[in-house]
């Protein structure tokens, strides 16, 4: 568990004004990142079964919450990491077209969490997923599709303004892209993490590009990347620098999804070829499933960034170790 506390800090509003401002951001940015992208929104599981191999193994070290129920006995039932590969699978399901998608409120225990400002074991953001064509499947329409993200929020941004002006977060006005290999080839002496701080304090508002395989460098990624979702030559992460806690905040993870013949080669990068037998796996590599692209947007995360919250604790109810919120109270930080 780490914890900054910001000198002489002020939330501004009441934690009922907060609220307030909570759903005043959720509700309207759905709807505005839904008709800028053409999403629909659509229902979505809190948990699956293991055998299906829908779940996300994000880093390949996070253990689900899993239990058995009785009318299934001998399968185990997990609760999502998050929604990543049964979206794609659904497009098909529904009966999606091309460039036609879906978006839906995702809700995750990731039990193995570490607690910081920014982290908690509950996560709620929109995951989203678009289909598009095997030519589309470029860093051109990676980039068109982040700065439709970036427009949206910028948009929230000015609404949310005139509600509360003392309270929101000014963020900047464009957002630049970097690859990770020219972040370890600038500061190649410094962790994944720290060159993250430092492209977001430089720029302000910054997408990483292609995290999940091998830099020149060190020979280690960047970060892990699950190896049967994401493209990891197609992907990355939308972070801001976030001056209350001068700290990069991440936004949202999202990219062009795994074709048959990446998702074979991440696969074997990861030592995870076992899974080419599960049900998912087997239509992806058969070509049964459409080429699209997609992503997840933290819900708290987007709350902290545009109130100018501490912690994310301020934005979300979830639990907390008994040490942290003491030193949040001492702060006046609320802790919902």
């Amino acid at each position: 568990m780490s914890l900054i506390i910001p000198k002489d800090y002020d939330p501004k509003l009441s934690i009922r004004d907060t609220e307030a401002a909570i759903r005043f951001i959720r509700e309207n940015f759905q709807d505005e990142f839904g008709q800028e992208l053409h999403l629909q929104r659509m229902s979505a599981p809190m948990f699956v079964d293991k055998s299906t191999g829908l779940n996300d193994n994000l880093n390949g070290i996070e253990k689900p919450v899993s239990f058995d129920m009785k009318g299934m006995p001998g399968e185990t039932i997990e609760v999502v990491h998050s929604l990543a590969k049964w979206k794609r699978l659904a497009l098909k399901k529904y009966g999606f077209g091309l460039h036609e998608g879906l978006y839906t409120n995702m809700n995750a225990i990731r039990k193995d969490e570490d607690l910081d400002n920014f982290h908690s074991i509950y996560v709620d953001q929109w995951d989203w997923e678009k289909i598009i064509t095997k030519e589309e499947r470029t860093e051109q329409t990676l980039k068109a599709t982040v700065r439709q993200i970036f427009k949206v929020i910028k948009r929230i941004e000015k609404e949310l303004w005139y509600l509360y002006p003392d309270a929101v977060y000014q963020l900047p006005d464009d957002i630049h892209f970097v690859t990770t290999q020219e972040l370890e080839d600038r500061w190649p002496d410094l962790t994944p993490m720290e060159r993250e701080d430092k492209i977001a304090k430089e720029m302000g508002a910054v997408f990483v590009m292609k995290i999940g395989d091998k830099l020149k460098r060190s020979g280690k990624p960047h970060d892990g990347r699950a190896p049967d979702y994401d493209d990891w030559s197609l992907n990355g992460d939308i972070i801001f620098w976030y001056k209350p806690l001068q700290k990069k905040l991440e936004i949202s993870s999202m990219g062009i999804r795994v074709s048959p013949e990446s998702m074979k080669y991440q696969l074997e990068q990861a030592g995870a070829t076992d899974r080419e037998k599960l049900p998912f796996h087997k239509m992806l590599l058969n070509g049964e499933l459409p080429y699209t692209i997609g992503g997840g947007i933290g819900q708290s995360r987007l709350c902290m960034l545009l109130l100018g919250k501490a912690h994310v604790g301020e934005v979300q109810a979830s639990i907390w170790p008994k040490e942290m919120l003491k030193k949040c109270e001492a702060a006046h930080i609320q802790i919902l």
